[in-house]
């Protein structure tokens, strides 16, 4: 069974997370307690919470909000960066999360060019801070879900799991698996066995001479083949945490047709890469089409919270329409 639930990240602006400390910034974004009603109205199951937001609260706040989920049965995950990972174990018990999400890195796109000789390193870096952390996870009762952030491929993911310690999963982004030049299906078949979290996203799709631009949409309205993905995600978890995630306010540029891109990834099959590209191609944009966002198109603020909320609203609507909430 999943809990369907509502993740921060497509909320960015409204929330305060986006913008903030300049010209552009939301004067008055909805706080925690906004977000939670948000979640409540939408009759979701499960709420991923920012680190940096809920860490903010006092004692009495924790408190009030461990005992605010119970009452609404509503099961939180707490969502944080690596660098935050141990402060994030510590305080997820508090509200009575089982589950850390983490990023791992800050690249985006797929695009580990842009790091040089950097990766590796990088890599090196994000398994000694895992394996650190696994067993004190352990120690708290906790998984640590690891997200496919546009960054690592399936097999890297499932790598990271099996040597970093038994406290590891995998958080799955539905439609991250493009961002790498995987196909999403295969992705989350290979991932399946890892799986501690969900985050349910989808794109357009707008080809270039370079690639592809993947552009926020409700969930349902893209081209990630949910109904392909949904018996996937439940064969090895007899409940799990899936929460809407719309994509963010830039679109990503996916340059998997440039010869720069592929520095750092390890050869791939032909067959699989084609798998990819063929997924890139259902129901895709005209080369024509408007593909900015109300952000980069600079428009003001409330036109962007009524189209960040918007598009959180259709979302539940489409999975509500395909049974899953």
């Amino acid at each position: 069974m999943l809990r369907i639930g509502l993740n921060p990240y497509g909320l960015t602006y409204t929330l305060g997370l986006q913008g903030a400390g300049t010209s552009r910034a939301n004067l008055a974004p909805i706080n925690l307690n906004g977000y939670l009603s948000l979640a409540e109205e939408l009759g979701v199951r499960a709420v991923e919470l920012d680190f940096g937001i809920a860490r903010a609260l006092d004692a009495d706040g924790i408190a009030a909000l461990r005992d605010r989920l119970q009452a609404q049965d509503i099961t939180p995950i707490i969502s944080a960066g690596l660098a935050a990972v141990r402060d994030a174990i510590a305080f997820a018990p508090r509200v009575g999360a089982t589950v850390v999400r983490l990023g791992l890195t800050p690249v985006l796109c797929g695009d580990r060019a842009e790091l040089g000789d950097g990766w590796q390193e990088m890599v090196s870096n994000v398994r000694r801070s895992l394996a650190t952390a696994a067993p004190i996870a352990v120690q708290h009762g906790l998984s640590l879900a690891i997200e496919d952030h546009q960054d690592f491929t399936s097999t890297e993911l499932i790598e990271l799991c099996e040597t970093c310690g038994p406290g590891i999963g995998i958080c799955l982004d539905t439609a991250n698996p493009l961002s790498v030049g995987e196909e999403p299906v295969a992705f989350a078949a290979a991932v399946a066995p890892y799986l501690r979290h969900v985050h349910l996203k989808d794109y357009w799709v707008q080809w270039t001479d370079e690639g592809y631009r993947l552009i926020r949409c409700p969930v349902g309205d893209g081209v990630i083949p949910f109904e392909k993905i949904l018996p996937i995600l439940t064969t090895h978890q007899s409940e799990l945490t899936a929460c809407i995630e719309i994509g963010a306010l830039h679109a990503r540029h996916i340059r998997l047709l440039t010869p720069a891109w592929w520095q750092g990834y390890a050869e791939r099959p032909a067959r699989e890469l084609a798998a990819a590209l063929g997924a890139a191609r259902v129901g895709r944009m005209p080369e024509s089409a408007e593909w900015r966002t109300p952000w980069e198109l600079e428009a003001d603020g409330q036109t962007v919270i009524d189209y960040e909320i918007g598009q959180v609203r259709k979302s539940a609507a489409n999975l509500r329409a395909l049974g899953w909430l």
